[in-house]
């Protein structure tokens, strides 16, 4: 075989073979944080060759392209803000093994052959390989039954939508002969709609729906987020959903979208339905882990627009916008692991009473990304959400507009609740004891100077977005 065809699969192969030497590394290391080290270590390899292997392997099954690069660093920057989040974390948790580093790469292995499939075939194989490692990631406080019931809700749930996704897949095959997305998309064009064609549609839009969590797929993220360690769970709300948009977007505009006009009216519908549920589920939330998830189910329903409206610009709109909520997200994460410690959870909304004259500092890191999720400006959640409404207007969907920007405002009472809870309410009970580590702290750091300065100055993401979309 000439290894040129390997070319673009560098990033994978060094993600796999790093992966496995964590796992081993494991074994002879004592210190178990310097997996971790290792593990950001092979990412910033992997993401130095990203960009030199773009190209096709294996007759097109597996592209790199831009869009696909850009997915990967959204996933590369998720695994290191991860890792960092994990050091202090897991050894609080006395769950502390090595083999976690190593799970957390063979779920971004996974996310980036989902990113870079061209075949439905392999799309399914990275989708299995991330799906897999999560559920473990999910249990992996065995001692913690909450942990427990996250891995077994996450499972089976994710087995069902894997058949569907797979019942999906094979009826495709029997209709156009191939598994091929860009073969598929010049098959749809041919012989146009047919029922079967619309139900395998739908087959796979319910799967994509489960893996990004849209309405009425969403009923497995609340428990799976809460229950999960909040390092996974800061893992799993970024990673996962970014690789199910990049896959949906690759397979509804390449493969289906000679039938946009077919499908569109159902994505709208799921889309509406999603924000609703996310946005006034989350008012009744007491815990924020809850709240968090089902925030992060709204802004499925946010995210989803790009597709509905779209060509360069609706997918350069739900690229930025998945960039900014990775940071955002898992900095509004981390300040909930820095409240965690022995014998307190920092989970529940009433811990964060008086949190401004306790502890200043993670207050107002707290402010930063509950600001940026409402999507109030200076902050890179105003970016995002502006460039995905002018998006969806310049689509000619401007009611739809209309109606998101009503659910983006019912969002400001319970992000800003929180707010509300920090500085305007008084502290109870003794000062907790911050968690705060040099990793910890480096990630909480990255995550609120990212978050303000693209706030400030986006044209560096939106110029990435608009190249790698194109």
């Amino acid at each position: 075989m000439n290894m040129s065809m390997l070319k673009p699969l560098l990033p994978e192969v060094i993600m796999a073979s790093s992966a496995l030497v964590v796992l081993l590394f494991e074994l002879v290391v004592r210190k178990k944080e310097t997996a971790g080290v290792l593990s950001i270590a092979a990412v910033a390899v992997a993401a130095y060759c990203v960009p030199q292997s773009v190209g096709k392997a294996f007759g097109g099954m597996f592209v790199s392209d831009g869009y696909s690069v850009f997915f990967k660093f959204i996933f590369f920057i998720n695994l290191i803000l991860t890792v960092l989040l994990s050091m202090r974390y897991l050894v609080i948790e006395k769950t502390n093994h090595g083999e976690y580093y190593s799970l957390v790469m063979f779920s971004t292995l996974g996310m980036m052959l989902m990113a870079s499939a061209g075949d439905l075939i392999v799309l399914y194989l990275g989708l299995e390989l991330m799906a897999l490692s999560s559920y473990v990631l999910a249990g992996f406080i065995r001692h913690d039954v909450r942990s427990n019931e996250a891995a077994i809700k996450y499972f089976l749930l994710g087995a069902f939508s894997s058949a569907i996704l797979l019942y999906g897949v094979s009826m495709i095959y029997g209709l156009t002969g191939t598994t091929d997305i860009s073969l598929i998309g010049a098959a749809a064009a041919e012989k146009g709609l047919s029922t079967p064609m619309l139900l395998s549609m739908i087959f796979l839009m319910v799967a994509f729906g489960f893996k990004i969590a849209l309405a009425p797929f969403h009923m497995w993220a609340p428990d799976v987020y809460e229950g999960a360690p909040t390092s996974v769970t800061a893992f799993m709300s970024v990673g996962p959903k970014a690789a199910g948009f990049a896959a949906f977007g690759r397979v509804f505009l390449t493969g289906f979208g000679p039938l946009s006009a077919d499908w569109t009216g159902i994505l709208i519908v799921l889309s509406i339905l999603t924000m609703a549920a996310g946005n006034i589920l989350a008012i009744q939330q007491g815990n924020i882990k809850r709240m968090l998830a089902y925030s992060s189910v709204a802004h499925a329903g946010y995210a989803v627009l790009g597709i509905i409206v779209g060509g360069a610009d609706g997918l350069a709109a739900m690229m930025n916008y998945l960039f900014i909520y990775g940071f955002m997200n898992i900095g509004a994460f981390a300040v909930v692991i820095m409240l965690r410690s022995e014998g307190f959870q920092g989970e529940a909304l009433e811990d964060y009473k008086g949190l401004a004259k306790t502890h200043p500092f993670a207050a107002a890191m707290m402010l930063v990304f509950m600001f940026s999720l409402t999507g109030i400006p200076p902050t890179a959640g105003f970016i995002g959400k502006f460039y995905l409404f002018k998006a969806v207007i310049g689509a000619g969907y401007t009611w739809l507009a209309i109606v998101t920007v009503i659910f983006s405002a019912i969002s400001a009472y319970f992000y800003l609740r929180v707010v509300m809870y920090m500085y305007m309410l008084e502290p109870e009970g003794e000062a907790v004891t911050l968690s705060l580590s040099p990793s910890l702290g480096l990630a909480l750091l990255i995550t609120t100077i990212v978050v303000i300065f693209i706030g400030v100055y986006p044209s560096p993401l939106l110029s990435f977005a608009r190249l790698a979309a194109g």
